[in-house]
């Protein structure tokens, strides 16, 4: 029996993976987390075998829970499962020691594969995220800019191009206004940009936001 534990905000959301993973016989759900924080503690105090987790969490960045669980777990396969785009997250959830990444508009049967994949140790990818994959190990100078940034950077890329204000980006990353400046001047330093106006263009056209 693979046990599982589910880490997303959204109650629905939650109920459906359940519904989904009850018609299986050798999985079964048996945690459940809607933050961040208490995804850390559940897992410090029970033991499963793969979690689903979702980047966008209330508390913390699911990059940020997902190092901390792997620090805290490292046997645990976490599979990321996220209604943002390959482009966004695929590779950083990857390096940061997901074993799999999963878009959550894949369907059922997919998902049902996934978790058996990442159960058994092995790695996940689907073809977009294969694609992601390729492209990241091409020569430096083949590189889109963007991935030189660090997850806090292209984090804070990420919010400033889907109109967050600074005053936002700081309540959701618990940071300082202060520090998500010093972000923000730090992106636009490595992407060669001046403002948020061209920053948010450079993401449309490098497909970071929907």
């Amino acid at each position: 029996m693979i046990r599982i534990m589910i880490t997303d905000d959204h109650a629905i959301v939650r109920q459906g993976l359940r519904q989904i993973l009850s018609e299986t016989d050798d999985l079964k759900v048996t945690g459940e987390a809607e933050t961040g924080f208490q995804a850390i503690k559940i897992v410090r105090q029970k033991t499963f075998d793969v979690m689903l987790l979702d980047i966008s969490l209330p508390d913390r960045n699911g990059i940020e829970i997902l190092k901390q669980v792997k620090k805290d777990q490292p046997n645990l396969a976490i599979l990321v499962l996220s209604m943002h785009t390959e482009h966004e997250f695929a590779v950083r959830a990857l390096k940061a020691g997901a074993s799999g990444y999963l878009n959550k508009q894949s369907a059922p049967a997919q998902l049902v594969t996934a978790i058996r994949q990442v159960a058994s140790g092995d790695k996940y990818v689907s073809p977009a995220v294969a694609q992601e994959l390729a492209n990241a190990i091409g020569t430096d100078s083949d590189q889109p800019l963007y991935t030189n940034l660090s997850d806090r950077e292209f984090q804070t890329l990420c919010q400033i191009a889907a109109g967050k204000t600074l005053a936002d980006i700081s309540a959701e990353m618990f940071l300082s206004p202060k520090t998500v400046s010093v972000y923000r001047a730090r992106l636009l330093e490595k992407l060669k940009l001046t403002n948020n106006s061209e920053l948010i263009r450079y993401a449309i056209k490098n497909k970071l936001v929907d």
